[in-house]
């Protein structure tokens, strides 16, 4: 899983734990394991969601300030299936 450079640190000291993603399909799946800096995500959910259920709550867990900076980041392509991901990261 990829992450925005602002976030991979929060991600790392566990401060965020999930993420909304817009996908064509599922990217990642449980159990999987994704290398970020000096260790790797590990998904321990895999949610597809519908879009109205994304809400500012959702976005603040993810990283992001607003609703509106969360779909900026996650309407980069061509996806329309959402999926809520939560994970973990596990240091190297």
């Amino acid at each position: 899983m990829m992450f925005a450079r602002p976030l991979r640190e929060r991600v790392r000291a566990g401060e965020i734990t999930s993420s909304v993603r817009i996908w064509l399909t599922p990217r990642v799946k449980v159990g999987g394991r994704y290398r970020l800096l000096d260790g790797h995500v590990e998904v321990t959910r895999l949610q597809e969601i519908d879009l109205s259920d994304v809400d500012d709550a959702m976005a603040r867990a993810g990283g992001f300030d607003s609703l509106d900076a969360l779909m900026d980041t996650a309407r980069h392509g061509r996806g329309e299936r959402v999926f809520l991901v939560d994970f973990v990261f596990v240091p190297d």
